[in-house]
């Protein structure tokens, strides 16, 4: 997906090491995207406090809402798109010749390396009902220079989580490895991204690897993790050094787990682009609205396009943790 809300510049402060656990509430905001999709998002990443969970840097939700989604051929640079459905079906089409349809249980994965460019449509002319998590993964230096790819996986391994208290829950592993179990799509960096189910009445224990920083967001249900309430409106970051968290839930939950080793650098995030500095940002947008081929064409497309927003009068500066 794209965004039409390019932030600014963020400014350049010391950056604060990710050392131990915390349970820290933050909170999940509204942004509208207008245009002729008429849609609404609620991000969880990235946080002003809190640019990166792990190599995840970005997370949206869209929905639950009935809209017409109708979004045109963008680019993105130094990152793979995370596409995570929950009711309604969409249409991917991008520049390496991928046409599918994403649905309820099916991981889409696209890694831009150094630009690719897709589109999104739901399928049918009416508006129909759509939630999904769309999220993105900075790639590493080692990654983000080479070349795009993209892969579905419509199979993905699920493993019993341990009941404390009541029925067992369960856990779908989307991206990288929990508990043992590792997803079938590629990865760059040592990651973690899983659909959890707890069944009301129950407590269980997710399994972490204490190297890893973690967090968690509520997609359905009431449920608590650490003595906090966890709801769609928060994220609950976990820190690091934790070899599980318990969760609880009354009425029986889905929340969806992200986490990984801390980042290997800070990042520049502007529109739909992951740099490391400025210039590259410049340059991916110089690209991009020139109509050069970096960004190859989407399969089954014009010349219909999102164009890229003016940059900001300041310099784009690396956004570095506060807490």
């Amino acid at each position: 997906m794209t965004r039409m809300d390019a932030d600014a510049a963020v400014a350049t402060e010391s950056a604060v090491e990710c050392i131990g656990p915390r349970a820290l509430l933050l909170e999940v905001r509204e942004v509208p995207l207008g245009g002729v999709r008429a849609m609404s998002v609620h991000r969880a990443l990235p946080q002003r406090e809190l640019p990166l969970v792990g190599a995840w840097c970005f997370l949206d939700r869209f929905g639950p809402q009935e809209t017409r989604m109708r979004v045109e051929p963008h680019p993105h640079i130094g990152l793979q798109t995370v596409t995570w459905p929950y009711l309604g079906d969409v249409r991917h089409r991008d520049s390496v010749g991928s046409d599918v349809v994403v649905q309820r249980g099916a991981l889409n994965l696209m890694t831009s390396g150094a630009g690719i460019s897709h589109s999104e449509y739901s399928v049918g002319d009416d508006a129909a009902p759509l939630d999904a998590l769309q999220l993105w993964v900075a790639l590493p230096e080692s990654r983000r220079h080479g070349a795009p790819a993209f892969e579905q996986h419509a199979v993905l391994p699920e493993f019993e989580l341990v009941a404390v208290d009541g029925a067992p829950g369960a856990a779908t592993v989307v991206l990288g490895e929990l508990g043992g179990v590792r997803s079938p799509a590629t990865v760059y960096t040592p990651i973690i991204g899983a659909e959890l189910r707890i069944a009301a009445g129950s407590t269980v224990r997710v399994p972490l690897d204490p190297a890893w920083e973690h967090a968690l967001v509520a997609v359905q249900g009431e449920a608590s993790a650490e003595s906090v309430t966890l709801d769609t409106a928060h994220l609950l970051y976990l820190g690091t050094r934790r070899k599980g968290v318990e969760i609880t839930s009354p009425t029986g939950a889905t929340l969806f787990l992200l986490g990984g080793e801390p980042f290997e650098d800070d990042v520049v995030m502007w529109w739909n682009f992951v740099g490391r500095t400025h210039e590259e940002i410049v340059d991916a947008r110089e690209a991009w609205e020139s109509g050069s081929e970096r960004f190859g064409r989407v399969v089954d497309h014009g010349d219909e396009r999102i164009p890229a927003p003016p940059m900001p009068a300041v310099r784009l500066t690396r956004r570095r943790r506060r807490l």
